[in-house]
């Protein structure tokens, strides 16, 4: 790869992610689904417009300044899939007034407090917690849902939509049998949810977004909208889980090698947690693997180097172990690639992205950076 890079640097194959964005819009049109990525993976509205070559036009967002910043973009139909922040009332109002804005409430304070300071027509789901347990209504509790709809049916300004979930706990799976029971049980609860409530809202919807069930799954008989956002890049992570291959894992993290220890078969890259994260998983032998490792090459990167692996990190070292075979193939001062574990979380650290043919990619900048 001759690209100059001198420190840690965040590239995109794009060849590889416009194929992922394909592949899963093709997913939700042969299964009648809307499809609403979530863009908290990628953060960039350049990628964001691969997606509207794909015919995408809703999209997910995680904060309000995200919203804001697609909203700038161009895209008019965005939904914040995090618990509604009352104290972003004023930009809320803001962006409702501009485009079609969609909410996430789990509470009957936070639907009065729109409903009483809501200046516009609002779009609002109700976060469902089917099995995940880090926010949403549990399944069963009919009595806080139907509290929520009598506010929400009251409100000149708020117009409920569906019940949404995130089935988050995908994530800690150990194969793709249980990654599916989980997706047909949150299929089943909402649709438990949905039919007890139907007489009275009848246009009422059922929308999912984890990937691995996004990515696994082939029946989504009940649901009508799908949220993935790990997809466009997939990572380390979801190849464990059986979500992808590693050719389908479409970034990898170029890091300068600084140190080697023969003695212990380690080499130290500059690329430590604070741009991978802390992030990891366990091998077959049980040991932490803070990443894979890959050598890059003028059309992107190798397959995964056997028992090579990112074994710790600090704040800004990486240690690589190798085995004694792979060691003397690395010198001082060469550039190798690390897969990450959390794609999301290692591109949220980047500044910018740097594609194969040495473009670069904006992403959205945050007001502490």
């Amino acid at each position: 790869m001759k690209m100059e890079i001198t420190r840690p640097t965040f590239i995109i194959n794009e060849k590889t992610c416009r194929n992922n964005i394909r592949q899963m819009a093709q997913k939700a049109k042969m299964n009648n689904l809307v499809f609403r990525p979530h863009f908290k993976t990628h953060q960039s509205a350049e990628i964001g417009s691969w997606f509207r070559e794909e015919g995408v036009k809703k999209i997910t967002v995680s904060s309000v300044q995200m919203a804001d910043y697609f909203a700038e973009a161009g895209w008019e139909d965005i939904l914040i899939a995090f618990p509604v922040n009352i104290l972003e009332i004023e930009k809320i109002n803001q962006l409702a007034l501009k485009i079609k804005l969609s909410l996430l409430i789990e509470s009957k304070d936070s639907a009065e407090f729109l409903k009483n300071n809501l200046n516009y027509e609002t779009v609002i789901y109700i976060k469902i917690d089917t099995g995940y347990h880090r926010t949403g209504i549990a399944s069963n509790n009919f009595k806080k849902i139907n509290k929520i709809l009598e506010i929400v049916r009251n409100s000149k300004n708020l117009k409920f939509t569906g019940f949404l979930t995130h089935a988050g706990h995908t994530y800690n799976c150990k194969s793709k049998e249980e990654i599916i029971k989980i997706h047909s049980d949150s299929m089943n609860q909402l649709k438990v949810i949905k039919d007890n409530f139907i007489n009275n809202f009848r246009e009422a919807i059922i929308s999912i977004g984890d990937t691995p069930s996004c990515s696994i799954a082939n029946d989504f008989q009940g649901v009508n909208e799908i949220r993935p956002g790990n997809f466009v890049f997939y990572d380390v992570m979801q190849y464990f889980l059986g979500s992808c291959g590693t050719q389908d894992i479409a970034v990898a993290l170029a890091c300068p090698v600084v140190a080697r220890h023969k003695e212990r078969n380690e080499i130290v890259i500059y690329g430590g947690a604070v741009h991978l994260s802390n992030e990891f998983v366990l091998n077959k032998k049980m040991e932490k693997v803070f990443g894979l490792i890959v050598k890059l090459n003028q059309n992107g990167w190798s397959e995964p180097l056997t028992e090579c692996y990112v074994s710790d990190l600090s704040q800004e070292h990486g240690i690589i172990h190798l085995p004694s075979n792979q060691f003397e193939k690395f010198e001082i001062g060469d550039v190798i690639g690390i897969l990450p574990i959390h794609s999301c979380l290692t591109a949220n650290l980047a500044d910018a992205y740097i594609t194969l043919d040495h473009c670069k990619i904006e992403k959205m900048k945050f007001a502490f950076q």
